[in-house]
């Protein structure tokens, strides 16, 4: 059985490139905990909060609920339920999972595999990160869900992959002149850039194409911010910051929520700036509630001023 095509094809409800990584987000979880202890089993009642943190951080904006992978991940062979009445899932309802003292754990044969390769463990974590998550998160994930990897082991891609995102980094970083298109930052060291990335607008792993159209070249803060949903880029190309991002300091203040509003630096004369459909797509799929309104506006004009502040396509979820 080749385990990593089958963790390459989880079934997941697909729309309109919409995202739903409930299934590998419970698979990276399960991953952990076999990693921790090969023998553990997860009761539902359990783990169901740290599953809900894990959607809520790395999730859609759209609210929803762990009971739905925990029972709907028995269909790809990688995992199995049982509760006190027996083997099987009792379904995807809350209240029966907890109810008949649901549990889950990896497939028998997945953890014979595991224990006689111990090395698919990481293979498969890096199958899950590159195909539903953005390299930037990876580490961060890995992290938070309490995985241990050794570095080569954190998603490295492919070789095609890597020449794929080194010419589009040079294609975006030379579109926007070398700087931040949020802040403007444009550090080197000699000749050579520094802190400075190119983010995909609309993540690779759901069909974004390394085009310039769909970079930002934005710094290392700015990027993770992004890619996490507390910023996002709106109408007229102006910056958005979720007004779920709570920061009290002069230097959030600075670098965050006073962008709010700000029109994007860049691209250059002559360049396409950030496509449309793929900025729909990061603030639908992506940033994280409502935006913020203008930064430069007064605060007892910002809520009667919304035609002045950047907003959110018509028909966007905004979670």
């Amino acid at each position: 059985m080749d385990w990593l095509e089958r963790t390459a094809t989880l079934r997941q409800w697909t729309k309109g490139g919409e995202r739903a990584p409930h299934k590998p987000l419970l698979l990276l979880y399960a991953l952990s905990r076999f990693q921790e202890d090969a023998d553990s089993e997860l009761f539902y009642s359990a783990v169901e909060g740290d599953l809900k943190r894990l959607l809520a951080e790395y999730g859609p904006p759209n609210k929803t609920t762990p009971a739905y992978p925990f029972h709907h991940l028995t269909s790809d062979g990688v995992w199995e339920v049982r509760t006190d009445r027996g083997p099987g899932s009792p379904g995807s309802a809350v209240r029966e999972l907890r109810a008949s003292r649901a549990v889950g754990r990896l497939a028998p044969e997945l953890r014979a595999a595991l224990r006689r390769e111990p090395a698919l463990l990481g293979r498969m974590t890096r199958v899950l990160l590159d195909q539903h998550f953005p390299p930037s998160l990876h580490g961060e994930m890995c992290e938070a869900i309490g995985l241990e990897l050794e570095p080569t082991e954190t998603g490295r891609p492919p070789s095609a992959r890597r020449q794929g995102n080194r010419r589009m980094r040079e294609l975006v970083l030379t579109a926007y002149e070398y700087q931040c298109a949020f802040c403007g930052y444009d550090g080197r060291i000699g000749a050579a850039p520094v802190g400075l990335e190119a983010a995909h607008v609309r993540w690779w792993a759901f069909g974004g194409p390394d085009d310039v159209d769909n970079g930002l070249c934005l710094c290392a803060l700015h990027h993770k911010l992004f890619d996490k949903g507390v910023l996002g880029v709106g109408d007229g190309h102006r910056i958005l910051v979720s007004q779920h991002f709570v920061g009290r300091s002069p230097a959030a203040r600075e670098h965050v929520t006073a962008l709010a509003g700000r029109r994007l630096i860049g691209p250059q004369p002559g360049v396409r700036p950030v496509a449309t459909r793929h900025r729909s797509w990061h603030t639908s799929q992506v940033f994280h509630g409502a935006p913020r309104p203008d930064a430069d506006l007064p605060r007892s004009r910002s809520r009667g001023a919304s035609r002045n502040r950047p907003q959110v396509s018509p028909g966007t979820p905004t979670g």
